[in-house]
């Protein structure tokens, strides 16, 4: 087993109340730290599981059972140029050359405050195409792709089970075989 770390962030449980930590803990979280920050739950996870997904499975269930609403998993799927440097052990100027299209080509668009001074992108599509370069492991697409999934599902109201994210991850994992084939 493998120890998986990820945060959940949530709502609608009052911070204040007497069995806040004892709901988490009764539930299933007994592998997390609590945190109240901005007006969200962050529910920390070290959680050892045979997979991502079925770390991040069983995290939504144990936070829905708590009965606090899940709002998001994280890392953020939303990145800045300097996040995705930390995040791929690059320098931020390297990064910044491949936006710009000095390394390589086809770097992904930004997904938010595209015309602002700090644009963010969709961590699932860089890490993809960082992959492509040979400059992540596919471990990495693929998480980053998983955690993208389950954030997806929890904006549809629903708690991503591990077969879920499982088909999802594998599908994924088929494609960028696919893209490496055409590359390589």
């Amino acid at each position: 087993m493998k120890t998986h770390e990820f945060s959940i962030i949530a709502s609608g449980l009052d911070p204040q109340a007497d069995d806040f930590e004892s709901r988490f803990y009764d539930a299933g979280c007994d592998d997390a730290t609590l945190s109240f920050q901005k007006g969200h739950i962050i529910v920390d996870f070290a959680r050892e599981a045979e997979s991502l997904e079925a770390a991040i499975a069983s995290a939504c269930q144990d936070v829905s059972r708590s009965g606090a609403t899940i709002d998001r998993v994280e890392p953020d799927p939303l990145v800045s140029l300097s996040e995705i440097a930390a995040r791929t052990n690059c320098t931020r100027a390297a990064i910044s050359n491949y936006w710009k299209g000095i390394r390589g080509k086809d770097f992904p668009a930004p997904v938010a405050r595209v015309t602002s001074d700090s644009p963010l992108w969709n961590w699932s599509v860089v890490a993809g195409w960082l992959f492509s370069q040979g400059k992540v492991t596919r471990e990495v697409a693929i998480d980053a792709e998983i955690v993208t999934f389950a954030n997806n599902s929890l904006h549809l109201g629903k708690c991503p089970t591990e077969k879920q994210l499982r088909d999802n991850s594998e599908r994924y994992a088929a494609t960028l075989s696919r893209q490496a084939a055409l590359i390589g």
